[in-house]
């Protein structure tokens, strides 16, 4: 049985929505790309989905993936939306004949496991599962502190987002939002530790 979620799932395409459709038991509804820019309706109806039902953005992680959501970001209210984001994996879906201007797979390519993690992840209500408990919040003056952002902390910041299988394109407003939502304090404490360990390994 399909695991069944409350929220509204938001994707670009009806391909994005087939497959997501194959692996949970939920409202997918779809941007048609690009278009939902100057469509006044579809904007009306997913603030209406969101204000009762809650959303969830799954958009591919390329850059035309970005703009959509961070689009979507700015005209929809924070608090009735999550972010759900799915890792930089090279190739290209099979019903196309050549990989898209990146090289990335979008969210038709994924695997069903990876869909799943990515919704999880995001914060998605899974109907009959209880919902985890957040422990203190990460801040973005800790950030600062270790190098994720600021001056000449764009490799760092990329290292992070590798090791979180997390794409390239996140803002570090973005990424400290996903950071929160993927890592308890613990988690997040022992993740610096161990990449501290490891760069003195190296030299």
């Amino acid at each position: 049985m399909k695991p069944r979620i409350s929220e509204v799932i938001v994707v670009e395409g009806r391909y994005d929505k087939n497959t997501l459709l194959q692996v949970v038991d939920a409202t997918v509804v779809t941007t048609g790309g690009f278009s939902v820019f100057n469509d006044e309706e579809k904007l009306a109806f997913l603030r209406r989905l969101a204000a009762q039902r809650g959303l969830v953005l799954l958009t591919d992680s390329d850059g035309a993936g970005f703009v959509i959501r961070n689009y979507l970001k700015g005209s929809l209210p924070a608090d009735q939306i999550k972010q759900a984001y799915i890792p930089d994996i090279t190739g290209k879906e099979r019903r196309k004949k050549a990989p898209g201007r990146e090289n990335k797979l979008g969210v038709e390519g994924m695997e069903p496991a990876v869909l799943l993690d990515a919704l999880r992840r995001a914060g998605a209500t899974f109907e009959g599962e209880n919902q985890p408990i957040r422990s203190t919040a990460i801040t973005k003056a800790e950030l600062l502190e270790k190098g994720y952002i600021g001056q000449n902390s764009t490799e760092k910041r990329r290292r992070l987002l590798r090791e979180l299988s997390l794409p390239s394109h996140l803002t570090p407003n973005a990424m400290l939002e996903a950071l929160n939502l993927l890592l308890t304090r613990e988690e997040w404490e022992k993740m610096q530790y161990d990449m501290v360990e490891n760069f003195f390994k190296k030299e």
